[in-house]
């Protein structure tokens, strides 16, 4: 590898990506859609599961639907933002593994798991791919505003019923309004957080 993301880039990505929750009424084309996941798509997960799947909310149709499963204090934010990323996981991931992980049969590491275990890994690779969807959205110059504060098991029956894919969490997207913002909460710092051994 060997380069290095200039501060402009590193600004961009973390120092400057805030969450948003007002949004300027600026719609998101879908092409901005596809590059934000054929960049979230390249992060690593274990074996190259990649148990993501995304559902963009961004019809008026769409996002009524969804209203009715958001907590209270969810609602005028995403009903607000020009997209909401439903992220999900396919709990089956496993499925996809012989074209994901065609070097050894890998679909046999996981097929006969217990349900709750493949659950775990799927929660836990999704959340990775959350987070990659994220920076990319930044990286494409759009905000985010992730959330969960919602009925996953309805959200599941309205926008995954017939498959095998649970929501994991939603994330806002679209321009957001930085007059709105509060100032950053704090972070540890590394000695709070860290240790090298």
């Amino acid at each position: 590898m060997g380069k290095v993301l200039n501060d402009v880039g590193r600004n961009v990505i973390f120092r400057d990506g805030r969450t948003h929750t007002a949004w300027l009424d600026k719609p998101v084309d879908d092409a901005l859609l596809r590059e934000l996941y054929d960049l979230a798509k390249l992060g690593p997960t274990s074996a190259n599961m990649s148990p993501m799947r995304v559902v963009f909310v961004k019809s008026k149709a769409a996002k009524e639907k969804l209203k009715p499963f958001l907590d209270a204090g969810n609602v005028d934010k995403t009903m607000a933002a020009p997209v909401t990323a439903i992220i999900g996981m396919d709990v089956r991931f496993y499925e996809q593994l012989p074209k994901l992980y065609p070097f050894t049969d890998a679909k046999a590491w996981f097929k006969d798991l217990p349900e709750n275990i493949l659950e775990y890994l799927a929660l836990r690779n999704s959340s990775l791919q959350g987070a990659y969807f994220m920076l990319a959205a930044r990286s494409v110059g759009l905000d985010c505003g992730p959330m969960s504060g919602f009925d996953n098991a309805k959200v599941d029956a309205a926008f995954f019923a017939g498959t095998t894919v649970k929501s994991n969490f939603v994330c806002n997207l679209g321009y957001g309004d930085a007059s709105k913002l509060h100032p950053r909460a704090p972070r540890l710092t590394f000695e709070e957080a860290c240790r090298v051994e």
